[in-house]
């Protein structure tokens, strides 16, 4: 019999699909990333069946067990907490289990929070890359972002509110003021997207205690996506970063730097070169 792999709504329970309730009714179990969560999705829509817990602290040992009860003959339905099995959640260990012993493992399609945010973000959607949860530590969230400071295609993150302002931070030290959308409580009924360049949103989340799981939209590193920066000339950034950020001259040289993907050498050359030009102009 098959093992299923079951999206979840990611708030709104509308989004449950008629497949996904059929076979959460047929199946002979539903292993859950939190049982007490799921059995509340199901009591809501009328369905009794046994549950199993599945999460990151037992995964090795209970992807052996279920996938043993699978080559047995039983059905076999994944959930988490929300969304798609295998998402920044527990999943592959059983499917590369299941895999190996020749069961047939299915997808069952429906909500994830990286498309929900990526096609409502107003960024690119031709390309992306999903990168999951940015380190926590900031050394390693630096680095992580570093690694991907050349990628053209866009970015997505899942980040956790209360980390959400740091991250920016990093983002804008490391990719520069780059275009950015910040989605929250996607689906549910307060959902809200914060759109602009990242130290707008920065911004933003000074002024609004941040709150929830989020998914965070980066532009690429391709130039047209880089954002107002790319549209103003250097001396024009760095006069707005001294203004509205109040950085040193020093520092808003080095932000304009990174947002254009120059080094602070180049950057700095081409403020002398503009301001050089102006001063033609201004005698001419």
């Amino acid at each position: 019999m098959p093992l299923y792999l079951v999206s979840t709504p990611i708030g709104n329970l509308e989004d449950i699909t008629l497949r996904a309730l059929r076979v959460l009714k047929e199946v002979d179990l539903i292993a859950c990333e939190d049982t007490r969560r799921t059995r509340r999705l199901l009591n809501h829509f009328g369905i009794a069946k046994p549950t199993i817990s599945y999460h990151e602290h037992n995964e090795p040992k209970r992807a052996a067990e279920l996938a043993e009860r699978l080559s047995r003959g039983e059905s076999i339905a994944l959930v988490t907490d929300a969304g798609t099995p295998g998402i920044s959640d527990p999943a592959y260990r059983i499917v590369v289990a299941a895999v190996e012993r020749g069961v047939t493992v299915t997808p069952v399609p429906g909500a994830t929070a990286i498309i929900a945010g990526l096609v409502a973000s107003g960024l690119p959607t031709d390309s992306f890359l999903f990168a999951g949860f940015l380190p926590s530590r900031k050394q390693a969230r630096r680095a992580r972002l570093d690694e991907l400071k050349a990628e053209r295609a866009t970015l997505v993150f899942y980040e956790a509110g209360r980390r959400i302002r740091e991250s920016l931070l990093d983002v804008r030290e490391i990719l520069g003021d780059r275009r950015a959308a910040v989605a929250r409580e996607l689906t549910k009924l307060h959902e809200q997207f914060i759109r602009g360049a990242v130290s707008e949103i920065i911004a933003h989340f000074e002024a609004n205690e941040p709150r929830g799981e989020m998914t965070l939209v980066i532009a690429g590193s391709r130039e047209d996506n880089l954002g107002v920066a790319q549209s103003i000339s250097v001396s024009e950034e760095v006069e707005r970063l001294e203004r509205e950020q109040g950085l040193s001259r020093i520092e808003a040289i080095k932000q304009a730097a990174r947002s254009r993907g120059l080094s602070k050498r180049e950057a700095y050359q081409l403020l002398l070169d503009e301001r050089e030009s102006n001063d033609d102009e201004s005698i001419g």
